[in-house]
């Protein structure tokens, strides 16, 4: 059986579904989808810990579905922009699980995986399927992957 490591850039998919179709990401489908006669080695969902009673509730719903929940705090800065994404750290653990998995899963549409997925592909020679909204993802990581599938209708809740 193929094995596979998943890992879901939250924030990433989050605002690129809610601004090219106004709903939300249907991770029951996708987990459905990415897991189909596969074995999971490791599922990360990264996420931006505001605090909030819904956003608990949410990370809850994570879990259940079977990925771990990485938090990082969310950083407002004196000069009112912020701070909170996890692409070193999806990087690191990509490369970590590199090894156990047959197959990796990049949940983003965000250009600065590319070249972690190219390192995946040529260095451990393994399938990198990449899952974005497709006006939001970047041409050079769906160039990158070794299969692109593309975040719509199928994968929106209702």
């Amino acid at each position: 059986m193929e094995k596979v490591a998943i890992f879901v850039d939250v924030q990433n998919v989050y605002y690129t579904v809610r601004e090219a179709y106004g709903r939300n990401f249907d991770y029951n489908k996708f987990w459905a989808e990415a897991t189909a006669g596969r074995e999971v080695v490791k599922a990360f969902a990264y996420a931006i810990d505001r605090g909030d009673q819904k956003q608990r509730e949410f990370q809850n719903i994570l879990r259940a579905i079977g990925f771990e929940v990485k938090l990082k705090p969310f950083i407002q800065r004196s000069d009112g922009s912020a701070k909170g994404d996890w692409d070193v750290g999806i990087t690191l653990d990509a490369i970590e699980y590199a090894e156990q998995a047959d197959v990796i899963v990049l949940v983003s549409g965000d250009g600065d995986f590319d070249l972690l997925v190219n390192k995946i592909r040529e260095v451990h020679g393994k399938k990198v399927e990449v899952y974005g909204v497709p006006q939001f993802t970047a041409a050079s990581l769906m160039r990158a992957a070794s299969e692109y599938n593309p975040i719509d209708g199928f994968l929106l809740l209702n």
